[in-house]
């Protein structure tokens, strides 16, 4: 932080909180999903839902930052599923956030990455 009280450039009111983002995702994937059960004819439409209304809320915020969402959707089965993200940021006003989701048939790990412009 520098001596205005701003990273770089921004103030403290233009940074992401992640609780507020993970929020957004829950909700982003709770309108996409509802109570349904997994059906692999949906997977394209409920991942681009899921996705795209991420993204709605992440603008909305109308904060200086370009984001990033990712979405995996998978069948419970029994398999694991790995995920990695690797990145190289300005650690004081870019970030990630991953949420989990699931629920009997189906497993969502939604990525989010913010960077400040």
């Amino acid at each position: 932080m520098d001596d205005e009280g701003a990273f770089d450039g921004l103030t403290e009111d233009d940074l992401i909180d992640d609780a507020e983002v993970d929020t957004m995702v829950r909700e982003s994937i709770s309108g996409a999903l509802g109570d349904n059960q997994f059906a692999h004819s949906k997977i394209e439409l409920w991942t681009n839902n899921i996705v795209e209304g991420c993204l709605k809320r992440l603008a909305a915020l109308n904060k200086p930052f370009k984001y990033v969402v990712t979405c995996n959707l998978t069948q419970k089965a029994g398999a694991g599923l790995h995920a990695a993200c690797c990145t190289r940021w300005n650690q004081q006003t870019d970030g990630k956030l991953t949420v989990q989701w699931e629920n009997a048939t189906m497993l969502v790990l939604v990525t989010v990455l913010w960077f400040s412009i």
